[in-house]
């Protein structure tokens, strides 16, 4: 299972039009897998039951894909205390070949993964993930994809929570170069910073949709948008007639150069590494705030 491509951003306008006036209509336009799941959510939807959780969808690389199994844990141990960190109901699924070491909290479960395809299995992991959603008590929820090395700002499991939103969207947060210590904060771009961008355009774990289980087509349509990048997420909220609130503040802190990062095994962090050091903050600014989340 490969990560399905991105829609053309002119069908993406053409279909968002559609839609305005009728699922139906926008059903015409040959949409993708994800699209046709999002109108299927988009007609079925009522009014929203407020959701009672968050619920945190994690695939974490196997061993047999990386050089330092320890520093994996090591960082997934960091992004669970993120977790466990936060005020408000929250759960968290790792999906991976080899049960890691977890901490002893009912919250935190772990999802064993036994597909032998070849291949990178982050999206079948992810497919997984929101199939268990059935097997789960979680009433209605935010549900998050998230990385396994990145850092939830404490409070926001309780903003999330507090606000009645279709979902959330971090679309301000911290990128950190740990091989300089360098942190940038991503975010919309303005006047004076033109070249700037949001946080959902580089890194995964961006994005908080509204499941309602009582809805199949709620399920579907989150295994259907995570099997994109995350730039497609707002774009596919926005078309299943769900779109993202921003986060009021820097949610999220995204760590490159750890040597274990999924985009490195890509050969895609490159230009990443470039932003941090265009938008770096002064080291002032980044302490401030940085008791907010756990030692990256």
């Amino acid at each position: 299972m490969a990560q399905a491509p991105a829609t053309p951003k002119r069908k993406r306008a053409a279909l968002l039009a559609a839609a305005a006036i009728s699922p139906a209509w926008a059903d015409r336009l040959s949409p993708a897998p994800s699209e046709r799941a999002a109108l299927a959510l988009r007609a079925a939807s009522g009014p929203r039951r407020p959701a009672q959780q968050v619920i945190f969808l994690v695939p974490l690389v196997g061993p047999q894909h990386v050089g330092d199994w320890g520093a994996v844990v090591e960082r997934l141990t960091a992004t669970l205390e993120s977790f466990r960190r936060q005020d408000g109901a929250w759960q968290a699924v790792i999906c991976c070949q080899q049960r890691p070491p977890l901490p002893d909290d009912p919250r935190i479960h772990w999802l064993p993964f036994d597909d032998p395809a070849p291949g990178n299995d982050k999206w079948r992991k992810l497919a997984m993930l929101c199939d268990h959603l059935a097997d789960m008590d979680t009433g209605p929820a935010y549900v998050m994809s998230f990385d396994a090395d990145d850092l939830l700002r404490d409070g926001t499991v309780a903003q999330m929570l507090a606000g009645d939103a279709p979902g959330w969207l971090v679309e301000t947060g911290y990128v950190m170069d740990h091989a300089t210590g360098t942190v940038a904060l991503a975010g919309p771009r303005s006047l004076a910073m033109p070249l700037r961008k949001p946080f959902w355009k580089l890194c995964g774990s961006c994005a908080a949709i509204h499941h309602d289980p009582a809805l199949p087509q709620s399920a579907r349509f989150l295994r259907e948008m995570t099997a994109h990048e995350h730039r497609m997420f707002p774009y596919l909220a926005r078309l299943a007639g769900a779109p993202l609130r921003p986060l009021a503040q820097p949610s999220v802190l995204y760590v490159l150069n750890h040597g274990e990062n999924f985009g490195a095994r890509r050969g895609r962090i490159g230009f990443k590494t470039r932003f941090v050091q265009r938008f770096a903050l002064e080291s002032s600014d980044w302490a401030r705030v940085s008791t907010a989340f756990p030692s990256p």
